[in-house]
């Protein structure tokens, strides 16, 4: 880096990480130097047409400099026109990204803990239940019950399940609420026991992803690593002009680099010329700048806007560059192995990276070891994770509760069927008695008996009432005799 004021002059323009290894490393060995900028600004990099060689590379080429020190990469292109020292630092590529910005809040965002389709099935589920449960308590001769048993002028039957109540029931057990309702017949029990371990299971889901949401926040990148970036055409990216990373991805045999060289080759507009003009993209949005990631960790310690997508790319390292035949670079090599083992480079390492004046405070994405109250601003907080929500394990409690009312609905058909077959065997009773009355015994009461029909029609009627009386809790009884009140010679006990 450099200082561009009048009062620094020669060296002293000159400061950063490089410039102390220069420093430390010309004491180690004995040395002076003068530091000076190459002319066209760039590291070096071979004309794929011409075979010319630019940048530092090509200072060195042409001994108009000793030694060449910077972010130097060292490849296999330069190493075979000029020479390197062991490497004082371990690299690769990586991805810069401008970190997400968070949604806006949302009034409702308290339904994001269950994917938009879960509520549409617990939707469906509601009202398929509380029909269920509506037409099974009409069929089931248990639900129904003598209003007043004793007053046999009017004998009326009732049954809780109407329409309206049996939705009422099904959402106050829903919501964890008791009601006044209470199913009597096997069948309905069923229905509202497995209704029961159905709200049980999405309650407990949605409370628990509810929480979660309350208290971490996540937001979403919309590329993972570099398969995401080539493979997608919205956010352009591209690299430093003329330096190692574009030669990577030029040279590269591997499909997906290749793809991606294509894509910056046919923009010329992805290249930049300076490393602050790819950091100054990145903050403008929609674009991902390919660097090392030395610069990359140095430049997202200190803007909390940027971010790292992904691993490294590669593996290579920083050494400093030599004519070839520099009777400079073993000594230089011995120096660099020296400092390493001393830990010199990692104190140097830390100064300029890990300085705590000049990095930015990011925001902990670590678990919170205390949960924060929960206010209205809370409840509308929008965290989504809406990958996450549609994975939610509620699938096969939605089986159960199908499962739950097939066998509601075929206990309460054997219901009907047995409640029917005893009525019949009622009625053949009574026709015995009706005809011991006409042979002169006038203590045997004879009632009316309706005529005889077929199991399938008298359901066919149940059903019919149930349809077109939902409301009703009452309906007259005119073939059931009351087994609480007995008659004896006109009188009643």
């Amino acid at each position: 880096m450099m200082h561009y004021g009048k009062n620094f002059t020669g060296n002293e323009r000159f400061y950063g990480f490089c410039v102390d290894i220069l420093e430390t490393i010309s004491h180690e060995v004995g040395f002076d130097y003068i530091l000076d900028l190459v002319p066209d600004r760039k590291y070096g990099a071979k004309d794929p047409e011409t075979g010319e060689w630019n940048g530092m590379v090509a200072q060195l080429m042409k001994y108009k400099a000793d030694l060449a020190v910077g972010s130097m990469t060292i490849t296999y292109a330069r190493e075979s026109v000029i020479d390197f020292t062991k490497p004082f630092m371990n690299l690769g590529i990586s991805i810069l990204f401008k970190v997400p910005e968070s949604e806006p809040t949302r009034l409702f965002s308290f339904m994001n803990p269950l994917a938009i389709e879960i509520w549409i099935y617990v939707l469906i589920a509601y009202f398929l239940v509380s029909i269920s449960i509506y037409i099974v308590g009409k069929l089931s001769p248990i639900e129904w019950h003598c209003i007043h048993p004793c007053d046999l002028d009017n004998i009326t039957i009732g049954n809780q399940f109407t329409m309206s109540d049996s939705f009422w029931f099904t959402i106050g057990t829903l919501m964890q609420q008791s009601s006044d309702i209470y199913p009597r017949a096997t069948s309905t029990r069923i229905i509202s026991s497995i209704w029961g371990f159905f709200s049980l299971i999405i309650v407990a889901s949605y409370t628990a992803n509810l929480a979660a949401f309350l208290t971490t926040e996540r937001m979403i990148n919309p590329i993972e690593n570099a398969d995401d970036l080539a493979t997608q055409t919205e956010i352009s990216y591209g690299t430093l002009e003329s330096g190692s990373t574009m030669t990577f991805f030029r040279d590269s045999m591997i499909e997906t680099y290749k793809k991606m060289w294509r894509s910056m080759d046919n923009k010329k507009q992805a290249f930049t010329t300076t490393y602050e003009d790819g950091i100054r993209r990145v903050n403008q949005g929609n674009y991902a700048f390919l660097m090392e990631s030395t610069m990359l960790d140095y430049i997202v310690q200190r803007d909390c806007n940027l971010t790292q997508i992904g691993g490294l790319l590669d593996t290579k390292g920083y050494g400093i560059a030599t004519p070839k035949g520099s009777p400079w670079r073993d000594k230089i090599s011995l120096a660099i192995l020296e400092l390493q083992e001393k830990g010199d480079i990692q104190m140097l390492y830390d100064k300029w990276w890990k300085n705590t004046d000049e990095t930015c405070t990011r925001r902990s994405t670590s678990k919170q070891s205390k949960a924060n109250a929960l206010g209205l601003e809370s409840i509308g907080t929008y965290v989504y994770i809406y990958d996450m929500a549609p994975y939610l394990p509620l699938g096969g409690v939605f089986v159960v509760l199908m499962a739950g009312i097939i066998v509601a609905v075929i206990v309460a058909f054997f219901e009907f069927w047995f409640n029917f077959q005893c009525n019949e065997n009622a009625k053949s009773l009574q026709k015995n008695i009706c005809r011991f009355a006409e042979e002169g015994h006038t203590d045997s009461e004879c009632v009316y008996i309706p005529p005889k029909r077929s199991f399938w029609i008298e359901m066919f009627e149940e059903l019919r009432y149930a349809s077109w009386c939902m409301n009703k809790q009452k309906k007259p009884e005119l073939t059931q005799i009351c087994g609480e009140c007995q008659f004896n010679h006109g009188t009643m006990d």
